[in-house]
């Protein structure tokens, strides 16, 4: 185990440490929920406060009678495997995994503790052969990745007239699923696609380099626990080399991205939380469908469209649920 990892670790045990002895002194069990995250860092407000705030509402409090055990992939998602071994040694009661390389990963470590699996596409990653039917220890939420990539590729023609070449950065530990269906879209919008990898932090230099050197006029950005938790260098870097583009979640318009198209972050977290809350109450994974999201939220930074040179649509502002100034 890493320093930092086991400095973090005794720090959070100490701070919980009163808190669950008073709860074993009152007869309360505590409970045990691993998260399995393959970002490097911790994941980014309002991830796990929504989650806290709805294991709250089934009764579950942290430090009382539920821990959380998080573990990041710091040294990158090679590490996964270990963290998830770790979880699997601390019989943790479920684990709830990102994106569709941990939950693979955490399958592979345990047939037995359920999955709380938060998908960009669960079907796709071969996690589960229906949504109505999950199988063996695995349920959770799918994101729709593929079909809303190709959504936002739409989006960003509207609001870029005129683009031929479009560039997007594509994490492939979350399948073809999303490069698949939107280059297909991108054929019917005539559009030229241009699907770069990016693993990981070094790789984005490089990506973006070769966006320049496609001549591609906008950028979008897959979905991807990796790549959002890379937001901050895509930001800065689209900026750089003036590129529109076009993200996930919410967070990136409001760090300075141009604009974004997806389901309302919180609010996925949040039901995250429910699920494993059922699962803590005892429900079988396999008595629990694959949920989807049903609200989609449109962010625009018109001050980024400024400092492009560029003109919102009045269809985009009508559209917009925020518009930030």
């Amino acid at each position: 185990m890493r320093r930092r990892q086991f400095i973090r670790l005794i720090g959070g045990a100490a701070a919980a440490w009163p808190l669950m002895a008073s709860a074993q002194q009152q007869g309360e069990s505590v409970l045990k929920i691993g998260v399995l995250w393959p970002g490097a860092t911790p994941p980014a407000s309002p991830r796990l406060e929504s989650f806290r705030l709805a294991l709250r509402q089934f009764g579950y409090l942290e430090g009382r009678n539920v821990a959380i055990d998080l573990r990041c992939a710091e040294g990158g998602l090679r590490q996964l495997p270990e963290l998830a071994a770790e979880l699997v040694r601390l019989k943790v009661d479920v684990i709830t995994a990102f994106g569709d390389l941990a939950p693979k990963i955490a399958q592979q470590a345990t047939g037995t503790i359920p999955i709380v699996a938060i998908c960009d596409d669960i079907v796709g990653a071969g996690l589960v052969d229906s949504l109505s039917q999950p199988k063996a220890n695995i349920t959770g939420f799918t994101l729709l990745a593929p079909e809303l990539s190709a959504k936002r590729l739409e989006l960003l023609q509207e609001l870029v007239p005129g683009i031929s070449r479009v560039a997007a950065l594509w994490d492939p530990t979350t399948g073809k699923a999303q490069a698949t269906i939107s280059e297909s879209a991108a054929h019917s919008l005539n559009l030229k696609l241009e699907v770069l990898e990016v693993r990981n932090r070094d790789a984005l230099a490089g990506a973006f380099l070769a966006a320049r050197d496609g001549r591609v006029a906008a950028l979008s950005v897959f979905a991807s626990p990796v790549l959002a938790s890379l937001n901050r260098e895509i930001i800065d870097l689209a900026a750089e080399y003036r590129l529109p583009a076009i993200y996930q979640w919410r967070e990136a318009v409001e760090a300075g991205g141009l604009v974004s198209y997806g389901p309302v972050l919180a609010s996925m977290w949040r039901q995250s939380g429910v699920i494993v809350a059922k699962v803590l109450k005892g429900a079988k994974p396999t008595d629990l469908p694959i949920e989807q999201p049903t609200k989609f939220e449109l962010m625009v930074n018109a001050k980024t469209a400024q400092s492009l040179g560029l003109v919102i649509p009045p269809n985009i502002l009508l559209r917009a649920d925020e518009v930030i100034e």
